[in-house]
């Protein structure tokens, strides 16, 4: 009696599991959230800005005007300004219809800039905010010895069509 149950136990507990040794399986995700964003985003905006937050009034402008241009090859986007040279990539987080969120992360020197843009475009325009974070850190251990905040009011004017490659 117990050699049967030793046995009943070993052949039951032996894994058990189908194997596909001529078959290949490729698994595909869904699309991708750049796919969602609408084409109006891709292009030349000028874009106006009005400090409406900060804890650092000697480190953010209270207004600004600037170009960007929004562009997107494959799977990155890209950010770049001509006038003062900066080019970022672009990270969106999330696109639901006409609202987009995005953001930047860079390092410089000893300092950590984070830009965080939420904007509702429309055909020619969009309006949102801009939350900036720079972050001074430590050259020792990489802490945050400092944290500047500001949010920005944004609105954009279309200035030229898009630039969008896939």
């Amino acid at each position: 009696m117990f050699k049967k149950f030793v046995l009943f136990l070993i052949i039951f507990s032996l894994p058990i599991a189908p194997t596909f040794t001529s078959e290949n399986y490729t698994l595909k995700t869904g699309i991708s959230i750049l796919d969602n964003i609408p084409k109006e985003f891709y292009g030349t905006w000028r874009v106006s800005s009005e400090l409406i937050y900060t804890n650092s009034e000697d480190t953010f402008k209270p207004k600004s005007v600037d170009l960007w241009n929004l562009s997107r090859t494959g799977n990155v986007i890209t950010l770049d300004n001509p006038f003062s040279g900066a080019k970022a990539s672009i990270t969106v987080d999330e696109v639901n219809n006409k609202l987009i969120k995005f953001k930047k992360i860079g390092d410089y020197d000893s300092k950590k800039l984070t830009d965080i843009v939420q904007l509702k475009l429309e055909k020619e325009t969009f309006s949102g905010t801009n939350n900036l974070i720079i972050e001074t850190l430590s050259n020792i251990d990489k802490s945050v010895i400092k944290s500047e905040k500001a949010t920005y009011k944004l609105v954009g004017e279309k200035i030229s069509g898009s630039s969008i490659t896939k």
